[in-house]
C-alpha cells in the first residue's frame, strides 16, 4: 500500500504544471497530511522530487511547492522501424536530453540490428554525460505483432527473418538494462500521456502513422493493452468494401488499402512514381516520402491518393472512437509528418459525421503533442510508466 500511495502522490505531481503542495495533495489524491509529509520526505529523499519555493498571499503560512526532479531518474528509448531506428535518453518529467538515428541494417539478419542498437545505446549514454545509475531501463517499440510475455518479436511486416526474435532478452544482455518492450502503437499512446500535455489526458485513441497503421487506446488515463499485448490491431476493420483483396480473405481492409506500402505502390501505378521492385523498409518510406512531397507541389494525382487515404483512415478511427466512445482521436507516428496539414483539415469532419455520439460530445482530432520521436519518447515513457505510475497490481499483498 505504501509503495502505491507513492506512485499516486509522485503522478499527481507530475500532472500538475507548476506542482503540488502538502496542503493541494491531501485534498486531490484523498491521504492524511501525515502520510503525505512522510510520503513527500521519502520522495525529496530519493531525489524524485524537489521543493521549488514557496506560494500563498493570503493568511497563514506561505506553502511549499512540490515538483518533479528532471534529473532524478532518466530512461532510454528506442523505436524498432524497419527503415530507421530511433533513440532518446529522457530526463523524470519526460523531456528528451538526448537524440540520435540510424538505418535499420537492412540484411534478414536480427542480430546485426540487435548488435547496431546495443552500440547505438551505449554511445547515446556516453555522450549524454547522464550518470548510469540513474537510468532506470531501457524501452523498445517494436512493430506488433509481439509476444509480450516473451518479449519476442513475431513477423512484423518489413522486417524479414524475423520470427519469434527474442528482442527483450538479447538486448538485456547486450546492454545490461532492464529492458521493457511494448507494441509501437501502444508506445506511442503511452508517450502522449506521459509528455503529450493536454492531448493525452482522459480518454483518447492514437493512430499510429508507421510502416503500418495500428492505434493505440487510453480510457480514463490508463493505458489498453489486452490479454496478449497486441490490443490495436485494426489492419483488417474494412473501409472500403470495393477494395483490393487482404490476405484475410476480405477486401478492403486497412491493411490492404491505406497502409503507406499501398499508397506507394498505387502512386507507382499512377505514374506519380517511379519503380518496379520490391518495397523494403527504405524504400517504402522513400516513396511514401517522394509522394508526399508531390501531393504538396501540386500533382493532382498525388493529391489524389492521399485524400483517398485520409478518407479510408478516417472510416477505421470512426469505427474504434464509436465502440470505445472516446473524447479525442489524436494522430502520430513516423509516417505522420508529411500527410498532417492534409489530414487535419480533412478528418476531423469525416469522423464527425460517423459519430454515433455526435449529438452527447463532440470529437476532437489533433496531432501529437509529443513530435516525430513519439515511437522512441514512448518506449523511454514505458520505464517510467512501469517505476513510477500507479497500478492496481502494486496493491497486491504477496503471501
Amino acid at each position: 500500500m505504501g509503495d502505491f500511495n507513492l506512485t499516486v502522490i509522485l503522478d499527481a505531481v507530475r500532472r500538475s504544471s507548476g506542482g503540488l503542495s502538502r496542503v493541494e495533495l491531501a485534498q486531490i489524491v484523498g491521504l492524511s497530511p501525515q502520510t503525505i509529509s512522510n510520503i513527500s520526505r521519502r520522495l525529496l529523499d530519493q531525489n524524485l522530487i524537489v521543493e521549488a519555493g514557496k506560494e500563498g498571499s493570503g493568511p497563514g503560512k506561505p506553502r511549499t511547492i512540490l515538483r518533479l526532479n528532471p534529473s532524478g531518474m532518466y530512461a532510454v528509448g528506442v523505436h524498432l522501424d524497419p527503415a530507421v531506428s530511433t533513440f532518446v535518453l529522457l530526463d523524470l518529467v519526460g523531456a528528451v536530453v538526448q537524440h540520435s538515428q540510424i538505418r535499420t541494417p537492412d540484411n534478414g539478419k536480427p542480430d546485426a540490428v540487435i548488435g547496431a542498437i546495443a552500440a547505438e545505446i551505449e554511445q547515446l549514454t556516453q555522450s549524454s554525460g547522464v550518470d548510469r545509475t540513474k537510468i532506470a531501463g531501457l524501452g523498445v517499440a517494436a512493430p506488433g505483432p509481439i509476444d509480450h510475455d516473451h518479449g519476442t518479436v513475431v513477423e512484423p511486416p518489413l522486417l524479414s527473418g524475423w520470427d519469434r526474435v527474442p528482442l527483450r532478452s538479447a538486448l538485456a544482455d547486450a546492454t545490461g538494462l532492464e529492458v521493457l518492450m511494448d507494441k509501437d502503437v501502444t508506445s506511442a499512446a503511452v508517450a502522449e500521456t506521459w509528455a503529450g500535455g493536454a492531448s493525452g489526458t482522459g480518454s483518447f485513441i492514437f493512430m499510429y502513422m508507421g510502416t503500418g497503421i495500428g492505434c493505440g487506446i487510453v480510457l480514463n488515463d490508463e493505458v489498453v493493452r489486452g490479454t496478449s499485448g497486441n490490443a490495436g490491431e485494426i489492419g483488417h476493420i474494412i473501409v472500403d468494401p470495393d477494395g483490393p483483396p487482404c490476405d484475410c480473405g476480405l477486401r478492403g481492409c486497412v491493411k490492404s488499402s491505406c497502409i503507406p506500402q499501398v499508397l506507394v505502390a498505387d502512386a507507382r501505378a499512377a505514374g506519380v512514381l517511379e519503380g518496379t521492385g520490391p518495397l523494403s523498409g527504405p524504400a517504402v518510406q522513400e516513396g511514401f516520402a517522394r509522394l508526399c512531397e508531390a501531393a504538396e507541389t501540386g500533382n493532382s494525382a498525388a493529391a489524389a491518393i492521399i485524400d483517398r487515404s485520409a478518407v479510408l483512415v478516417a472510416r477505421a478511427a470512426a469505427v474504434v472512437a464509436n465502440t470505445l466512445d472516446v473524447d479525442r482521436v489524436v494522430f502520430g507516428g513516423p509516417f505522420w509528418g508529411p500527410l498532417s496539414k492534409r489530414y487535419l483539415e480533412l478528418v476531423p469532419e469525416l469522423i464527425r459525421q460517423n459519430s454515433d455520439a455526435g449529438n452527447i460530445h463532440g470529437i476532437e482530432v489533433v496531432g501529437t503533442g509529443v513530435g516525430e520521436d513519439v515511437g522512441a519518447v514512448g518506449a523511454a515513457s514505458l520505464v517510467l510508466e512501469h517505476t513510477l505510475a500507479p497500478r492496481a497490481q502494486r496493491l497486491l499483498l504477496e503471501g
